[in-house]
């Protein structure tokens, strides 16, 4: 794997030399979207309604709606400014129990991995957390963007995850269908509870897969197969050619003086000297 972020973990004066990686990855099948007639790969234009013309990228700003058609622009250079300086340093803050952190609060998982001269410390770190049965709340800037973040021990490697901020969990006050007004018998809960007590075993990743992604990968395979396939056509190269002759006798016809006919290539004449008699060509007027 190639390295994503390289720097350092630092808890108290100890400096750990690291690497990120990250943990996880999605394999969801993704699809392009096709014209049914012909079976070319639709294009998406970025188009400005107001002026009826695409628009090239150099065009485009930010803008963020703060009311109803009403925008403020940003320029990369408030951005840059506003930025985060990278220190390349996880910096630990503190340590707490995981069983204190609502699984609600983790984001996106990364491997850390020691760099040379970091060993020592890096296990020396991973051990103290087993004994302790902590994790280590910390603080990053990946991307130009500080997060919160956690440092923890799976199977034998310190792995960090960002964390959402407080104020980026939704609360569940919104939820109008939950009520306490519901009566339970004791027969009922007793019931639940053997239930899931019945279903209680340890957990094992490894028996779940994503049954719909598998189905529809051998399907893919089964079209594949059995020559079910669209080749998209290659774009006529003319057509291209058309518009910019088009595009060229236009600006010419638009551009020549009063009284005078643009020249184009299908129309242009050449000054030729007098032809002998007998050529079958007249000379041409002047």
């Amino acid at each position: 794997m190639q390295a994503l972020w390289k720097g350092a973990l630092s808890f108290g004066l100890v400096h750990i030399p690291i690497k990120i990686y990250p943990a996880t990855q999605r394999k969801d099948v993704s699809f392009n979207q096709l014209h049914s007639v012909c079976g070319s790969r639709i294009r998406y234009l970025k188009f400005c309604p107001h002026c009826q013309r695409e628009v090239a990228q150099d065009e485009i700003v930010r803008g963020y709606e703060y009311d109803k058609d009403r925008y403020v622009i940003v320029t990369d250079e408030e951005l840059a400014d506003l930025a985060v300086e990278g220190t390349r340093t996880i910096d630990i803050q503190q340590f707490v129990r995981l069983e204190e952190i609502d699984p609600i609060y983790f984001e996106k998982t990364y491997y850390l991995e020691p760099a040379d001269g970091g060993q020592k410390a890096y296990h020396l770190l991973r051990q103290a957390l087993e004994r302790t049965g902590r994790i280590a709340l910390a603080r990053v800037v990946l991307r130009s963007k500080g997060s919160l973040c956690c440092v923890r021990v799976l199977d034998d490697v310190l792995v960090m995850a960002t964390m959402f901020y407080p104020d980026e969990i939704r609360s569940t006050q919104a939820l109008e269908g939950i009520t306490d007004r519901v009566t339970l018998s004791d027969r009922e809960l007793a019931l639940a509870v053997q239930l899931v007590e019945n279903l209680s075993e340890p957990f094992n990743p490894e028996q779940y897969d994503d049954e719909y992604r598998r189905a529809l990968i051998a399907l893919i395979n089964d079209k594949v197969r059995g020559e079910e396939v669209t080749r998209a056509p290659a774009p006529p190269p003319t057509e291209r050619v058309a518009d910019l002759l088009a595009a060229l006798e236009a600006s010419l016809r638009a551009t020549a003086k009063n009284g005078e006919t643009a020249a184009t290539p299908g129309n242009q004449q050449e000054e030729r000297e007098p032809e002998p008699a007998g050529a079958g060509r007249s000379r041409p007027r002047r």
